[in-house]
């Protein structure tokens, strides 16, 4: 399989713009210098680029990167717990960045004080993490979404769901809350400059083309890789970096959720790897879904590698071809070009991009279609290493 440096990646752009082209991704991972016996399995195998993507972005010393990265899997871990534990008093948890601790919202003293027992941050909330699901699904069981609204979301550190709209259209905000039926007490509208479109000129953690559009592998699977929905319909055949015969898309959702997986044939050889763009990769070794708060970096051959924070999960967001629901919404910028790449917190896949709004110039916001949801779907198995 051919291998394509960083330098020879830039020649291949300017020397074959409109031709079907796609790197593959490199085959080795560069290791880590850390001390394992003392850091998780995310911290440990965490690469010297994402760690200074890290510095980056988030203004982190390669020492706080790490350390981040070990608090962010300790407590996506204690979430999972506690959440099964608390049942429906559960108010949904969030990464607290600041001081690198879980903070779990419950509605009841008596379940905030098993919280703080298991060592976390305990915050006595109105609403439920299930009421306020229901409000989303509320929302998003109207037929048809009133102009101006771009999306909604649950926020757990408001307790609230956040439903953003245009510049001067709250009330259209306000009108779908009165027709879904929920309280209001439990919606808070936000007007924004946000205004969310996919990537569809695009190239990814690593490209390929369905049909005559260009697009991207989000994380190899076996038999293939996942990428966005809106990529491509079921049944276009795909190409590669060297214009071989890849594969046929297998499955493709869009509008609704941005989910979709490509067939690959036997000359396509899926690895575990994220591409960083320049010589080096991210061992993918997992799933584990990572909490608001916390990081993540995207592979995205328009803009390269970039990272940044996890803002909120299962975000409901109005494209011009229609609403996608349960999305995760970031603060990690992204250009047309970059849909369908990787997004990963530490060595766990997260999902793949599937669009926003803002540019790597002035930032934006960008969302994923969790990688999940996406595996039980097409009952995919994820190549991890």
């Amino acid at each position: 399989m051919k291998r394509i440096t960083v330098g020879r990646l830039a020649a291949a752009v300017i020397a074959t713009a409109g031709t079907a082209v796609a790197i593959v991704l490199p085959g080795t991972a560069t290791a880590t210098s850390v001390d394992t016996e003392s850091r998780s399995t995310a911290t440990a195998t965490a690469s010297p680029d994402m760690l200074a993507a890290m510095e980056r972005d988030l203004g982190l010393t390669e020492a706080e990167a790490l350390t981040r990265l070990d608090q962010e899997a300790d407590a996506s871990k204690l979430a999972e717990t506690l959440k099964s534990d608390l049942g429906d008093v559960f108010g949904g948890a969030r990464f607290d960045d600041a001081t690198g601790s879980l903070v779990v919202g419950v509605t009841s003293a008596e379940a905030a004080a098993e919280v703080r027992a298991e060592g976390a941050t305990a915050e006595v909330v109105t609403f439920s993490e299930s009421e306020l699901n229901g409000v989303t699904d509320a929302l998003n069981a109207v037929e048809e979404q009133p102009a101006g609204v771009t999306g909604f979301y649950v926020d757990p550190a408001e307790n609230a769901v956040v439903l953003t709209t245009s510049i001067g259209s709250a009330a259209a905000g306000e009108a779908l809350v009165a027709e879904a039926g929920v309280d209001k007490a439990a919606v808070t509208v936000v007007e924004s400059t946000e205004a969310p479109e996919p990537f569809f000129e695009i190239w990814g953690g690593d490209p390929y083309y369905p049909g005559s559009s260009r697009c991207s592998v989000g994380f190899a699977v076996t038999g293939g890789f996942v990428t966005a929905g809106h990529c491509g319909g079921v049944g276009v055949s795909t190409t590669g970096y060297n214009g071989a015969a890849q594969g046929t898309v297998a499955g493709s959702i869009f509008p609704g959720r941005d989910m979709g997986w490509v067939r690959t044939n036997a000359s396509w050889q899926s690895d575990p790897y994220v591409y960083q763009y320049n010589g080096n990769v991210v061992v993918v070794s997992g799933s584990t879904v990572a909490l608001p708060g916390s990081s993540v970096c995207r592979s995205g051959s328009t803009t390269g590698w970039w990272c940044g924070s996890i803002q909120a999960l299962n975000q409901n967001v109005t494209y011009p071809q229609g609403t996608v629901t349960g999305l995760t919404r970031t603060n990690v910028c992204a250009q047309p070009g970059d849909s369908g790449g990787s997004f990963i917190t530490g060595n766990q896949a997260q999902g793949v991009t599937s669009g926003g709004s803002g540019n790597c110039s002035i930032g934006g916001i960008t969302y994923f279609q969790p990688v999940n949801p996406i595996l039980s779907q097409y009952g995919l198995t994820l190549t991890t290493g």
